[in-house]
C-alpha cells in the first residue's frame, strides 16, 4: 500500500521540464522536515498498486509522463510501480532529496538536496551518485561547491518560496552554470 497525498494532472512548474504536462503522484511522508515544505503530510489515502495505476489513468488522458514527488517519494516508490507504469508506456520522473536509493528504470531524476537547509534536524546525506538535474532551493549565501560538481546535466537555483528572487537572479548571472527555476505553478495559480 502507498500513502498518497494526491494524484493530479497539471503542468510541471519547476526545473528543466517547466511548462510540460505531467501526472503528479504526490506521496505523503518525508524523512526530513524542511521549514518551507508545502505538503500536508497528515492528509493521505492508502492505495494499492492497481488503485494508483487506475487513478493515474483516470487523470492522464493522452499524457504519458508521471512525476513522483512528495514529501519524499523514494520512501515509497518501488520497482513494481515503476515497472507497471513503464508497461503502460509512461515515462517516470522523480523529484527526490537524494537520501535514499531509487528503483531502477526511472527516466528523469531531479535531485533537490536539503543538506544545507538552515535549521534542518540532523545532517541528511545524499546517497545518489547522479541525477539528470540538480534543483537547489536557494536560501542565500554561497551555493555549496559540491552541488556545482555533482554529476548532472542541468543545474537550477530556485528562490525559497519566491521570497529571494532578486538575490537568486544575481547569483545565477554571476554563476552561469546555474539556471533560474521559478515555481511557475504558483505564479500561474495552478496546481
Amino acid at each position: 500500500m502507498y500513502r498518497i497525498n494526491e494524484i493530479f494532472y497539471s503542468l510541471q512548474g519547476e526545473g528543466h521540464w517547466t511548462g510540460t504536462p505531467m501526472v503528479f503522484v504526490r506521496f505523503s511522508g518525508c524523512n526530513l522536515r524542511c521549514p518551507f515544505c508545502d505538503t500536508d503530510f497528515m492528509k493521505y489515502v492508502e492505495m494499492s498498486l492497481d488503485e494508483v495505476l487506475g487513478a493515474v489513468k483516470d487523470v492522464a488522458g493522452e499524457c504519458r509522463r508521471v512525476v513522483f514527488t512528495g514529501g519524499e517519494p523514494s520512501l515509497q516508490l518501488n520497482q513494481p510501480l515503476v515497472d507497471a507504469l513503464h508497461d503502460e508506456g509512461c515515462s517516470i520522473h522523480i523529484e527526490t532529496n537524494g537520501t535514499h536509493l531509487l528503483p531502477k528504470g526511472i527516466d528523469w531524476v531531479t535531485l533537490s538536496p536539503k543538506t544545507d537547509v538552515e535549521g534542518m534536524a540532523g545532517n541528511p546525506e545524499v546517497v545518489l551518485e547522479r541525477a539528470d538535474e540538480v534543483k537547489l532551493v536557494y536560501h542565500g549565501g554561497a551555493v555549496p561547491e559540491r552541488w556545482s560538481r555533482f554529476p548532472a546535466r542541468y543545474f537550477y537555483l530556485q528562490p525559497c518560496s519566491g521570497e529571494n528572487t532578486e538575490e537568486v537572479v544575481k547569483y545565477v548571472l554571476g554563476h552561469p552554470q546555474w539556471g533560474l527555476s521559478l515555481q511557475t505553478h504558483k505564479l500561474l495559480n495552478i496546481r
